[in-house]
């Protein structure tokens, strides 16, 4: 069957192809009646128009590339659903990436969504240092802004939550709940949340009075897998810490395992943090007392920068450091509530 063109239109709805190029591109104005019988005729056609050849003439694509670490991770997930609902609010479509927190990787990725000419790309950099070329030179081509992490010496616009807040309320809650020692379980130091979270940690603790040791400090991925395995040994001993605080929830409800197999209650024996406020997060036996994230305002954010980037000739950068909740749950206390800063 022989494909609907412009002019099959404008012969069905009776005006010029002019008229309908007008019309379905929203370049000029035409009347209610006549748009309306544009896209009666176009529907009954079957046409879509070229957007390759619209794209061309407007030179832009309305299309936003997205680069995460790991789709899998249930809290990239969920940012990316937030991301993809505004940017569908404002008409735009997605296109989504993932890195599999591999800065070669990565780099192809952003390679690709430059050439093929997405009007900005939002990206959460999975390496602090290995990241910041393939993202300068992306920022070089195309609006970029970096959400949750940022690549160092990048220069460009930054939304997330502030970790060091974050950590200030963990630790404020485990001192008020009696806590006189503490772990910390992270992923390795590659990237910039993992550094401000382990730095804040170790401040926050040594102002309200919590222990740290060495060999309480374990860094190896987020996941469920490397909570339980390195939890494991520390709970094992006799000197184990009053408070293991984890940098995301995957790593907590790998401890929860390790305790449940240990015989340890939870929070009696061993009181448990998480961060992120992930579904399961929620679920878990006991549900995890975490760090909220404001994941619709950090897409809002991020979103509206990128806009302002790709329509403005404003110069600078913004560093938008939000607010992050505390979320009480039975891993720490009896009753579960909501805190901010």
């Amino acid at each position: 069957m022989r494909k609907a063109t412009i002019r099959d239109v404008a012969e069905r709805a009776g005006v010029s192809t002019a008229t309908v190029s007008r019309a379905l591109s929203g370049s000029r104005p035409v009347s209610e009646e006549v748009a309306a019988a544009i896209r009666r005729a176009a529907d009954e056609l079957g046409y879509s128009g070229n957007i390759i050849a619209s794209s061309l003439r407007r030179n832009r694509t309305d299309t936003i590339g997205m680069v995460v670490p790991s789709i899998a991770n249930p809290f990239f997930t969920s940012l990316v659903v937030n991301v993809e609902h505004v940017l569908s609010q404002r008409g735009l479509q997605l296109f989504l990436c993932d890195s599999r927190s591999d800065p070669a990787v990565e780099a192809q990725r952003l390679r690709s969504l430059v050439s093929r000419q997405v009007d900005g790309i939002i990206i959460s950099p999975c390496h602090g240092e290995r990241s910041a070329d393939a993202v300068r030179a992306s920022a070089r081509a195309i609006p970029v802004v970096q959400l949750d992490r940022f690549a160092l010496d990048t220069h460009t616009d930054w939304v997330g939550v502030d970790d060091d807040a974050a950590q200030a309320l963990l630790m404020d809650h485990l001192a008020a709940q009696g806590a006189r020692s503490a772990a910390f379980i992270s992923s390795e130091l590659t990237n910039s949340s993992t550094e401000l979270r382990r730095a804040g940690f170790f401040r926050h603790a040594a102002r309200v009075g919590i222990e740290t040791r060495e060999e309480w400090t374990q860094l190896g991925d987020y996941s469920i897998d490397w909570g339980r395995e390195s939890s494991r040994a520390m709970l094992s001993s006799a000197s184990r810490p009053d408070a293991v605080v984890c940098a995301d929830d995957l790593i907590a409800l790998g401890v929860l395992q390790s305790c449940q197999a240990l015989g340890l209650a939870v929070p009696s024996d061993i009181m448990v943090t998480g961060f992120d406020d992930i579904p399961f997060s929620a679920l878990s036996n006991p549900p995890i007392t975490t760090i909220r994230q404001p994941q619709e305002r950090i897409a809002a954010e991020a979103t509206r920068l990128l806009d302002q980037a790709m329509n403005t000739d404003l110069t600078g950068t913004a560093h938008i450091a939000l607010k992050p909740e505390l979320v009480v749950r039975q891993s720490t206390v009896g009753q579960a509530r909501v805190t901010a800063p």
